[in-house]
């Protein structure tokens, strides 16, 4: 509302509270940062020549000792993506730098600040061109993958969508970015039965984006004509035609296809408990003989 009515009056109101971000009291240093950061998100503080003053100051409390201090700073910088969209690709490597150095916060015990790091990152990314985040791209996609099984749903859908996201980004690096899509898609594949709704649509955006990478125009294909964001999905129909077409396009993945999926019998979730022995199936009924020897027998029929 200030920021909508009371533009004039703002440089005065920012510059007290600068101070307040210094305090001994945690309550005051969340108090002044909570309010740039929400400011940040409107275009006001351009227009008042505030911008790069708010982003020093945010980027001065990501060693806060307070938690909640440093998650709400890389919200104010993550806010620039909507106040002034414009200013994201000039200020592109500070606020890069910001998000990977939130996602490697050590003392992050309910990765909060990671959330906060990753969300953040997905914002600035529609505003980046592939050359601004070329540097920092496989170590935010390697870094982001653990979350992937989190069992907080808003970590598995924040970490899934951003690597669908970063996928758009992987031309320069062609097949060390591939390499980061094949260690992931037995995840994406069996998460599109997660229990949760948001996340099974951060698999599907995520399994599209990452289609075209993949060098596999019938994958590529199924991952944009089946999955939908609010349709439905036959999971074992879709399953199977995608095996196929793993098998004729990456026949020597089976052994780690296989190994991946049998990691998942010990799924927490009971449907992706159930997906992972049909996924094996339908890799092991369309695989050509000649790379049969792959599969290690005693390995599947003890399901370790």
């Amino acid at each position: 509302a200030m920021a909508r009515h009371a533009g004039p009056r703002l440089p005065p109101i920012v510059k007290k509270l600068i101070p307040a971000l210094s305090s001994a009291f945690d309550s005051q240093r969340v108090t002044a940062t909570a309010f740039f950061a929400e400011l940040l998100n409107s275009n006001v503080v351009n227009d008042l020549i505030l911008l790069e003053t708010m982003m020093d100051t945010m980027t001065g409390r990501q060693k806060d000792s307070c938690l909640l201090v440093r998650m709400l700073a890389l919200r104010g910088l993550g806010n620039i993506a909507s106040g002034s969209p414009e200013k994201v690709r000039k200020h592109g490597p500070t606020l890069l730098a910001s998000m990977v150095n939130g996602m490697d916060d050590k003392d992050d015990p309910h990765n909060l600040v990671a959330l906060e790091a990753m969300s953040s990152l997905s914002k600035l990314l529609e505003h980046l061109e592939e050359r601004d985040i070329q540097s920092m791209l496989l170590h935010v996609a390697i870094r982001i993958r653990p979350f992937f099984d989190s069992e907080q749903p808003e970590l598995r859908r924040s970490s899934i969508a951003l690597f669908g996201s970063l996928s758009r980004f992987g031309g320069a690096e062609g097949e060390v970015f591939l390499e980061q899509v094949l260690n992931g898609l037995v995840t994406l594949l069996l998460h599109l039965q997660d229990p949760q709704p948001d996340v099974v649509k951060a698999c599907k955006f995520a399994l599209r984006m990452c289609g075209p990478s993949m060098g596999c125009e019938g994958l590529r294909d199924m991952f944009l004509n089946h999955l939908h964001q609010d349709r439905g999905l036959h999971f074992g129909e879709f399953i199977n035609n995608v095996c196929k077409h793993l098998m004729q396009s990456y026949p020597e993945m089976l052994n780690r296809l296989i190994s991946t999926n049998l990691f998942y019998f010990k799924s927490p979730w009971v449907d992706i408990r159930a997906a992972a022995p049909m996924f094996i199936g339908f890799l092991v009924l369309h695989v050509e003989e000649e790379h049969c020897q792959q599969v290690d027998l005693d390995q599947l029929i003890s399901g370790e």
